[in-house]
């Protein structure tokens, strides 16, 4: 059988698989997706879409490794692929590899100078790459130090300072491991009090919950504000089985976000306060949400 003939049937096969993958992955099964994925690729290496969501599967199981494999098996041939781009740029931005982001989001670019979401994320990137990163056991001590720093040295209200107090609740560190709800739920405690806090966490790069985040405790049941005919297997969706970026899905993936409840119940501060998470992300997922007939927790409620 001559070398075209062979290729042809490795490429009917490869069609074949990516069909079934297609299929499986529409019914939310990932594991048997990734598997035709596979499959598709091991028939014809060069089939691109098979590349491309094989990628996008290992990045949402954050097999960073293998998915950065793919995206860049993508992205060095022509035409250039955008979308692989970017999400590539999102995960070597997140394991902190800001050259190798830069390199994609300038590829993006150069073929679409005024795409808005890559020079968004340029300028994070950008930002990101002229800190100065001390080694990790310096970071850890300077961090430590921060979170001893007590709350009194801080201008804050007399009415706010009674409530830390009487909640014991004496540094930055200790702010980490309260929740908005607790402080609201304290008496005299009301929105002005509970933004002066959140503020001053925000100069530092903190934010409350943030220890509870950080040991992945189980979340917070904080009930979200619904509409009375939203049905509670909307609520008990999997937020994996809803179209968000890549960079959505990472912040969720950090804030211990698994359902559409749990995100509902969360508020656009929180979000914000993520790693990464910036108002094109806000504004995906409150659109997302807005499907659903829901919206995030407001503070007011």
């Amino acid at each position: 059988m001559s070398e075209l003939a062979v290729s042809s049937i490795n490429e009917r096969a490869a069609e074949e698989y990516f069909r079934k993958a297609q299929e499986a992955e529409a019914h939310g099964q990932h594991e048997k997706a990734v598997e035709f994925y596979e499959r598709a690729l091991h028939e014809n290496s060069d089939h691109e879409q098979a590349c491309f969501r094989l990628a996008v599967l290992y990045d949402r199981q954050a097999d960073d490794a293998k998915a950065i494999e793919l995206y860049e098996r993508i992205s060095t041939s022509p035409p250039v692929h955008i979308n692989a781009l970017l999400n590539l740029a999102i995960l070597y931005e997140d394991n902190n590899h800001y050259e190798e982001a830069h390199r994609c989001l300038q590829a993006v670019l150069r073929s679409n100078p005024n795409h808005q979401r890559a020079r968004l994320y340029l300028k994070d990137v950008d930002s990101a790459r002229s800190m100065y990163f001390e080694d990790d056991e310096n970071r850890e001590d300077r961090r430590n130090a921060v979170l001893d720093i007590p709350v009194t040295d801080f201008e804050l209200s007399v009415r706010s300072r009674n409530c830390l107090k009487k909640m014991n609740v004496r540094s930055l560190g200790d702010l980490l491991r309260v929740t908005e709800a607790e402080l609201l739920g304290y008496k005299n405690f009301g929105e002005t009090s509970l933004n002066e806090i959140k503020a001053l966490l925000a100069s530092k790069g903190l934010r409350l919950g943030q220890s509870i985040e950080d040991s992945k405790a189980p979340p917070r049941h904080t009930t979200p504000p619904v509409a009375g005919n939203v049905a509670p297997e909307v609520l008990s969706k999997s937020v994996a089985d809803i179209e968000l970026s890549v960079r959505s899905r990472k912040a969720l993936q950090r804030l211990n976000i698994n359902t559409v409840g749990n995100l509902a119940a969360r508020t656009e501060a929180e979000l914000l306060g993520c790693k990464n998470f910036g108002q094109t992300s806000l504004n995906e997922i409150k659109q997302q949400l807005g499907t659903f007939g829901l919206g995030l927790r407001k503070l007011e409620e």
